[in-house]
Formats: structure tokens, C-alpha cells, sequence
């Protein structure tokens, strides 16, 4: 079998000069807090200020791996990561209060209603009916209080955080 990962293709290695070219002018904390800001908005940022007192550290980790590292990759747009991160929230089960804030951010991104729905349903398939019906819960939950505040009232991750906190 042909191993095509070490052959030498002239528009890759262009591409990832770019990439490196562009994230040594852009430190992955400050790349991670820009994608943090257009996918979740104030509610990213209540995220962070909530871990300050108890760890610091880890919402720098937060902001660089998963927002400076992966969401800024190539290959999927916001809306495809949206979905995929919806639809593994809800097949967990157990992380609603995270689930809330991607919903949320499903909707800034530009997902329909109709289309995080869809994707909760489906993981009735994989993940059970339990799981789907928390994930629908959820989001009815977020789409009320949209309709109610607009777009910006919804900002569960703080108080979700602090939820699961107490909760364990």
C-alpha cells in the first residue's frame, strides 16, 4: 500500500507554511479568545472570568487547545464543529450545562433550530433515548430563553458551570 502522507505536494506544504506563517504572528491563547468570542460570545467569556478564583490554568488550556487549536483549524466550518460538538454533548449524557452553551453557539454560528433538533435526534440511534431526550430538553430550554432576551441573553455557561459544580 501507497503511503501518501510523506509525498511531497508543493500546495500542501504551502498551505502549512501559511498556517505556521499565521499562527507565529497569533499566540494560540489570542487566537483561542477570538474564536472563543465569535462562537460563543459573552457566554465564552463568563466561562473564563468563572474559572479565575479556582483555576486559572485551566481556562487558559480551554482557550488554547480546544478554541486556539482546534476550532481555527481547516476543513470544517463553525457550523460543521458545531454539530459535531452537539451531537457528542448529547450522546455524554451528562453535560447539559456545556450542551446549553454549544447549542447557544450552534445558533450564533448560524445552525437553524430545525437543524440542532435533527442533530439531537439522531443520537437517539447511537446514544439512546435518555440522552436525547436531556439533549432536547436542553435545547428547548436554550430557544425559550432566546426568543425571551434576544440573542445575547442567553449566557448559561457561567451559572451551568457552576451547576455541575455543585452538582458533584
Amino acid at each position: 500500500m501507497r503511503n501518501v502522507t510523506n509525498q511531497q505536494n508543493p500546495a500542501n506544504e504551502q498551505q502549512h507554511e501559511t498556517q505556521a506563517h499565521g499562527a507565529a504572528q497569533e499566540s494560540r491563547l489570542a487566537r483561542g479568545q477570538r474564536m472563543l468570542a465569535a462562537i460563543d460570545g459573552s457566554a465564552g467569556e463568563h466561562v473564563v472570568a468563572s474559572l479565575a478564583d479556582i483555576a486559572p490554568d485551566f481556562a487558559n488550556y480551554l482557550l488554547e487547545f480546544p478554541f486556539g487549536d482546534i476550532y481555527a483549524r481547516p476543513g470544517l466550518d463553525l457550523r460543521s464543529r458545531e454539530i459535531a460538538t452537539i451531537a457528542a454533548l448529547t450522546a455524554l449524557g451528562h453535560a447539559q450545562p456545556q450542551l446549553k452553551v454549544h447549542i447557544a453557539a450552534g445558533l450564533n454560528v448560524g445552525l437553524s433550530e430545525e437543524e440542532i433538533v435533527e442533530t439531537i435526534m439522531q443520537m437517539a440511534v447511537y446514544a439512546g433515548f435518555p440522552a436525547a431526550l436531556n439533549g432536547l430538553f436542553s435545547a428547548r430550554e436554550v430557544f425559550a430563553t432566546r426568543r425571551e432576551g434576544g440573542k445575547e441573553a442567553v449566557q448559561p455557561e457561567a451559572a451551568a458551570l457552576e451547576e455541575a459544580l455543585s452538582a458533584e
